[in-house]
């Protein structure tokens, strides 16, 4: 496994080793002991699969207490998948960071606690996996509003519009939005 560093030094995109033959490939997606001497000693507690059809964009999602760390991948299609630091005494307050997770590249991300997480599927039949380390709250849900002016999200939508949920097409912008510490 490596870990690939992003412009948010918390967000690690990471590249699991892959055993590829003509019969297909094998891949490790989770190990507690090689994940922590890598340096990302997690404990998971939930796992979430979504699928989605082209131009679906889900987010920006985060929970305001129980806040979860994730480590996302997409095991069919394609997916743009983004991470916005929301923790207001934090340097990279505001940032984001972008990167595309495929069934063909394998890759995954890691997004810490204290950002917000959301992602546009590029294909039909896009199957997004998550791992949690705190279990969904509904009380504590928060979405941000993915079009943001302020942020200023490169989605590549190439002139489509997204397909979104009312909770995520009426989101507040970031300022006034709960935000973390």
């Amino acid at each position: 496994m490596r870990l690939i560093e992003t412009a948010l030094p918390e967000v690690k995109i990471i590249e699991p080793a892959v055993f590829a033959d003509e019969r297909g490939f094998f891949l490790e997606s989770w190990n507690a002991e090689v994940f922590a001497a890598a340096g990302l000693d997690l404990a998971f507690v939930q796992d979430n699969h979504s699928r989605s059809a082209r131009h679906v964009l889900r987010g920006l999602h985060y929970q305001i207490e129980q806040a979860q760390g994730k480590v996302v991948r997409v095991t069919a299609g394609r997916a743009w998948d983004v991470a916005v630091d929301i923790r207001r005494s934090s340097p990279s307050f505001g940032q984001w960071v972008g990167v595309e997770l495929s069934a063909g590249n394998k890759r995954m991300l890691w997004v810490p606690p204290g950002f917000a997480h959301g992602f546009l599927a590029l294909e039909d039949g896009t199957d997004f996996l998550y791992k949690c380390t705190a279990f969904r709250a509904a009380k504590h849900e928060r979405s941000l509003n993915w079009a943001d002016p302020t942020l200023a999200i490169a989605w590549p939508l190439d002139g489509a519009e997204p397909n979104l949920s009312g909770k995520d097409r009426d989101a507040p912008l970031l300022g006034e939005a709960d935000l973390y510490p």
